[in-house]
């Protein structure tokens, strides 16, 4: 994959994150907490396996990952600075 279609990614992410905020921030911080958290505790297990027993696991999977956990931090920096 190229290196433009992590932006749009990120930016479906975002949107979708931010959509959310806008619609109720209670349960958009906990699906925030919920999914970044999972995304980077697969991250983790994920890199720790690769150090132990390297695979063929692509780059762009862990790429992906970082955008998954990026996305609702920058959704939530987005809805405090515009909402308060």
């Amino acid at each position: 994959m190229n290196k433009s279609r992590w932006v749009e990614v990120l930016l479906v992410e975002v949107i979708m994150y931010f959509l959310l905020w806008l619609y109720d921030d209670y349960l958009a911080t906990i699906l925030s907490l919920i999914f970044g958290s999972m995304c980077l505790l697969v991250l983790i297990i994920s890199i720790i396996v690769e150090l132990i027993e390297p695979s063929k696991v692509p780059r762009w999977y862990f790429t992906t990952m970082i955008v998954s956990i990026l996305a609702p931090l920058i959704a939530i920096g987005i809805f405090i600075v515009i909402g308060g």
